[in-house]
C-alpha cells in the first residue's frame, strides 16, 4: 500500500508513534526492509539519498513502486537529501511519494525560496515534502552528507519557515549525525529544543541520523513531535556483518543462503528500532 508522506504520518501522529525510514541501496536492503515491516504489521518508509539513487539507477524503481503497492502495510519511497529542484524531479518521475529538499546549506531566504518551489512542483502531483532547517552533523561514513559542527533548528524560525513554504514535514537539528558514532563517543540530544520546536508547530517531525543514539533519548524524542527516524548505518551494519560471517564461514560461491545470517541480523536490528517507536502493529490504523 503506497502512500504520500503526509497521509502516512497524519495517522502515525494521531496514534502517537514514529515510522522508521531506511536508507536501502541495493535490492537486498529493500527487500529485507519490506519483509520485515511486513513481518511486524508496521507502517515503513523506504528511503535513498542522491547517491544511492545514482547507484541503483532509475529503472530499480519499476520494481520498487510495484513491490510497495503490492504490500500488506502502508508504506512510502522517499527521496532523502535531494539538495536540487533537479533531484527531487527525477525522484518524481521514478514513482517517490515524497522527497526531501535540504537547503539547509543555503542562507535561510534561499532555503525557503529553494524549499517553496520543490513543494509547488511536488503538490500538483500529490507528493509530500519535507524540508529542513539547522544542519545535520556527518561523520565519515555518511552518503548522505552534513557538517562536522551541528547548526541547532531555531525553534523562532520553524513557523515562519512552515508558513512560507507549506511544508508537509521538518527535519530538525538536535544533535545528532549521519554515519557511525565513534567508538566510545556518546552523543546527547537537545531535547529542549525539540520540545520548544512542539510548542509551536503541528507538523510532523523528522530526526535524521538515528543510527547509534540511545535508547532512551530517541524514544523521549518521539514523544515529543519526532514522528520520522532516519536509520541506516545500524542495520546496514548488521547486514554486511551477518553476511560477512556467513561467507567466511561457509567460503560459498553463490546461493541464496549466503545471505540469510545477513537479513537476519538486519532484521533484528529493525525491529528493535520498530519497538522503539511503537510502529509495531500498527498497520490496521490505515485500514
Amino acid at each position: 500500500m503506497l502512500m504520500n508522506m503526509e497521509c502516512l504520518l497524519k495517522t502515525a501522529k494521531k496514534h502517537h508513534f514514529a515510522v522508521e525510514a531506511f536508507n536501502v541501496c541495493d535490492s537486498l536492503l529493500f527487500s529485507t526492509v519490506m519483509e520485515c515491516a511486513e513481518e511486524q504489521h508496521a507502517p515503513v518508509i523506504v528511503e535513498l539519498a542522491p547517491p544511492e539513487f545514482s547507484y541503483v539507477g532509475s529503472d530499480f524503481f519499476a520494481y520498487a513502486v510495484k513491490r510497495m503497492q503490492n504490500s500488506s502495510v502502508p508504506c512510502v519511497l522517499h527521496l532523502d537529501h535531494g539538495k536540487t529542484i533537479q533531484d527531487c524531479i527525477r525522484a518524481i518521475r521514478c514513482g517517490f511519494t515524497s522527497v526531501m529538499i535540504d537547503g539547509s546549506l543555503l542562507a535561510y531566504e534561499d532555503n525557503v525560496k529553494l524549499t517553496k518551489t520543490v513543494v509547488e512542483i511536488a503538490h500538483g502531483v500529490d507528493v509530500s515534502v519535507e524540508g529542513e532547517i539547522g544542519t545535520i552533523g556527518a561523520l565519515s561514513d555518511s552518503v548522505e552528507g552534513g557538517v562536522e559542527q551541528v547548526t541547532y533548528t531555531r525553534p523562532e524560525e520553524v513557523t515562519d519557515f512552515l508558513t512560507r513554504t507549506n511544508a508537509d514535514t521538518l527535519a530538525v537539528a538536535i544533535g545528532t549525525a549521519h554515519g557511525i558514532y565513534p567508538k566510545g563517543f556518546v552523543p546527547k540530544l537537545r531535547l529542549d529544543i525539540l520540545e520548544a520546536i512542539e510548542k509551536l508547530n503541528t507538523c510532523p517531525l523528522v530526526l535524521h541520523g538515528g543510527s547509534a543514539n540511545r535508547d532512551e533519548e530517541i524514544a523521549e524524542a518521539c514523544r515529543h513531535g519526532i514522528c520520522k527516524v532516519n536509520i541506516a548505518s545500524d542495520y546496514r551494519k548488521a547486514f554486511f556483518q551477518g553476511t560477512k560471517e556467513m561467507l567466511i564461514e561457509t567460503d560459498a560461491f553463490w546461493t541464496p543462503d549466503v545471505f540469510v545470517s545477513g537479513k537476519r541480523e538486519a532484521k533484528r536490528v529493525i525491529t528493535h528500532k520498530m519497538q522503539l517507536f511503537g510502529c509495531i502493529g500498527q498497520a490496521d490504523k490505515y485500514r
